[in-house]
């Protein structure tokens, strides 16, 4: 008798190949392949090929699965949060419902794991009441040391619907940040050509923030940042450019500033808004302790 499976709506016009992997066995394409070819794979009872796409619904049948293995291809090693760890996390979601989360990142955790980051948001989040009947979807990026607001998708069709925003530049981030040196009231808006580097060619994109100075003094600067593109280390690279570094980025900061690097980085992600079903969303995070300390101590 074959082992048999039903497409959940997460894998709704995914390729097989990729289902296949994710949801039964991680084996290599030339081996799923051969397996379509001898009739040992079947979509609703029919032979495909592996870039077939499925439909929620979609019953596969798999036979003499039990013979094979995984193979030894590099896996993303999951990371087990302690329950300590989860009813944390629980405690900064500040929107929830069946489509999506909305938190306030802490800063110092990555979004998903590397290889210098084991703990991460998603697997935590994965453990959480808010995702025991979903998979968490990553729909933007934010930086292991940043905080704020942060969305994760609940499914697939979410997942698209937020990808597809960012994309046409229909949500709308506004961070804050405290930097060193005196920011000029006229600064109003920072344009750039950003270099960066991909498989050892570098291409340069075009970079757009709106900013505000809230509070300034010879010494730091409260701005509030609206960027417009979506670029890599996009705030923390402009900034740094004019001579203004985010107080506790390690990466683009001034050897002179060395006392700065060992802080964290005050750069929050503070308001997000878009517009879903006609109606729009507006979500805010509030500034966690330590960036707030900061700004009573530097702007007294």
């Amino acid at each position: 008798m074959p082992d048999k499976f039903i497409v959940n709506k997460n894998y709704d016009n995914s390729r097989f190949d990729r289902w296949f992997k994710e949801e039964v066995l991680n084996v290599p394409n030339s081996l799923i392949q051969k397996l379509l070819r001898k009739n040992k794979i079947k979509v609703n009872n029919k032979k495909i090929k592996s870039s077939f796409r499925l439909t929620q619904g979609d019953i596969i049948s798999v036979f003499g699965l039990s013979k094979y293995k995984p193979t030894d291809l590099k896996k993303k090693i999951q990371y087990l949060p302690s329950s300590k760890e989860t009813n944390l996390l629980e405690n900064f979601v500040i929107h929830n419902n069946d489509d999506y989360v909305v938190i306030n990142k802490p800063r110092g955790i990555a979004v998903q794991s590397g290889t210098k980051n084991l703990k991460n948001i998603i697997d935590t989040l994965k453990k959480t009441k808010y995702f025991e009947h979903n998979k968490p979807f990553i729909v933007h990026r934010l930086d292991k040391e940043t905080s704020g607001i942060f969305i994760i998708a609940k499914n697939k069709e979410t997942a698209q619907f937020f990808t597809s925003l960012f994309r046409i530049r229909k949500i709308h981030k506004t961070y804050l940040a405290i930097v060193k040196g005196e920011v000029s009231i006229k600064l109003k808006k920072m344009e750039d050509f950003l270099e960066y580097f991909e498989k050892n060619k570098k291409t340069k994109l075009k970079a757009i923030t709106f900013l505000k100075v809230l509070k300034s003094n010879s010494n730091y600067s409260l701005l509030e940042l609206i960027p417009k593109t979506g670029r890599k280390h996009q705030l923390r690279k402009q900034l740094f450019i004019r001579g203004f570094p985010i107080i506790g980025d390690q990466k683009y900061q001034f050897k002179q500033n060395k006392r700065f690097i060992d802080q964290s980085m005050l750069l929050h992600s503070f308001k997000i808004k878009f517009i879903k079903n006609n109606k729009k969303f507006n979500f805010k995070a509030e500034p966690d302790i330590e960036f707030k300390k900061k700004l009573n101590l530097y702007f007294r």
